[in-house]
Order: C-alpha cells, then sequence, then structure tokens
C-alpha cells in the first residue's frame, strides 16, 4: 500500500526510517499519507477537528482501518524537542510512532505507552 510524504515546509527532512516505523506500527497493507506542515495550517486543523484554538506538533487522522494521515509542524516539533531536551530527529521519530500508535487505535493510556515502547526500542528511540 502506499506511503507518502509530502513536504510542506521549507525544512529539509532526516534520514528517518518513516516507512519501516510505518510498516512495524500499522502493517504493510496501511495506506499513510504523512505531511509536513505549517504551524497555520496544523493550528487551522486542530481548531476544525478538535476545537483547540493553537497549533500542536502532531495530529493524526484515520480514515478507515486500513487508511490514515499524520500531520507534523516542524516548528511546533522543534519547540517540544527543546522542552524535553531531545534532538528534533529523535523527537520527530517519538512522535512519529505516537501518531501511528493512535491511527492503530490506541487511546493515551498504559496499554498505548506499552505499545509505543515497543516500537521505540525496535528503533532505537
Amino acid at each position: 500500500m502506499p506511503f507518502t510524504i509530502i513536504n510542506e515546509t521549507d525544512s529539509g527532512l532526516f534520514s528517518i526510517p518513516f516507512k519501516q516505523i510505518k510498516e512495524a506500527s500499522l502493517g504493510v497493507n496501511y495506506s499513510l499519507n504523512l505531511i509536513f506542515t505549517t504551524s497555520a495550517k496544523i493550528k487551522k486543523l486542530n481548531t476544525i477537528y478538535r476545537d483547540k484554538e493553537y497549533a500542536t506538533d502532531i495530529l493524526s487522522f484515520p480514515i478507515s482501518n486500513i487508511e490514515g494521515e499524520i500531520y507534523i509542524s516542524e516548528k511546533e516539533t522543534r519547540a517540544e524537542a527543546k522542552k524535553f531536551e531531545r534532538t528534533y530527529p529523535d523527537f520527530l521519530t517519538f512522535l512519529f510512532i505516537h501518531g501511528c500508535t493512535h491511527l492503530k487505535g490506541y487511546d493515551h493510556g498504559s496499554i498505548m505507552e506499552d505499545v509505543e515502547t515497543k516500537i521505540r526500542k525496535k528503533f532505537g528511540i
């Protein structure tokens, strides 16, 4: 199934194994669009779909059981990485795993954390 990365920003992307993480998290048959976008656009999406009027670092949108989209704001992710004293690539990878886990149907809690921990260990995060 397709895996597409769309970069709507001016930033370069790091050599993060997004496809391998997607397959480990969601399976090879899951179709995923990963969109790097601006703070303004992610704020708009967060307002429309979550009724929260602020920019966030990541949003995950399941379209079906085998298809979804993840939006990531580079600016917000960089700010959050600093708060947690992590590098941008490390925190970006952490967030992507988190977004994939949400697409798999998990909500915040200990079960989701256990699933994420297994995937993070596999990829050294």
